[in-house]
């Protein structure tokens, strides 16, 4: 009876010590949609869920009032897998760092790009991964911040179909991506290095 007991009870140990291992990451980088998209694919991810944060709005929705808040990503990863420094270089290449009005064919500050950190060792994470980025870009000014993480809101009720929306909507998702000129700019930008 022990040793069955022990069989039943370790899958669910085992799972709940991998959910208790896991890190966040909280970032922005316009729509949505393609940064679920992008971080998917991401290996040690295991999930990422498609929000709200930076504002001072209660409960924001997208069709709703959202004023203030940036179109982010919540991002749980392995970290032994993936190290945060990883993460932050995922993002990089797949954002405009010196767009000040939004990404791509998004503008307004819903769709500003920034890393939003949750301590002093993200941060300083977060500012080294930065400076290198400027170092790199010489001649054009990087604007996306560093900001203190805030209340993150996820996707819920009517607007769920915002969540995994490239895996339900492949077509109208590949149509819009190609349309806004994204991995267009982000080959610009980036070079091989670009994701997509």
């Amino acid at each position: 009876m022990k040793n069955t007991l022990i069989f039943f009870l370790l899958p669910g140990l085992m799972l709940y010590a991998s959910i208790s291992a896991a890190d966040k990451a909280v970032l922005a980088g316009g729509c949505f949609w393609c940064m679920e998209a992008d971080f998917e694919k991401l290996e040690g991810v295991t999930d990422v869920i498609s929000g709200f944060t930076g504002g001072t709005v209660p409960n924001p929705t997208y069709n709703g009032n959202h004023q203030g808040h940036y179109e982010a990503v919540e991002i749980t990863y392995d970290p032994a897998r993936l190290t945060y420094e990883q993460v932050l270089e995922h993002f990089w290449v797949n954002i405009d760092p010196f767009d000040d009005r939004g990404q791509f064919c998004d503008k307004g500050h819903s769709y500003l790009s920034a890393i939003f950190v949750a301590n002093e060792n993200e941060r300083e994470i977060a500012e080294r991964s930065r400076q290198m980025v400027v170092e790199r870009f010489p001649k054009h000014k990087v604007v996306t911040p560093i900001l203190d993480a805030s209340t993150f809101y996820p996707i819920k009720g009517d607007e769920i179909g915002h969540q995994d929306f490239y895996k339900n909507n492949p077509i109208r998702y590949k149509t819009y991506r190609w349309g806004c000129g994204r991995d267009r700019r982000l080959r610009e930008i980036w070079g091989d290095k670009a994701i997509h």
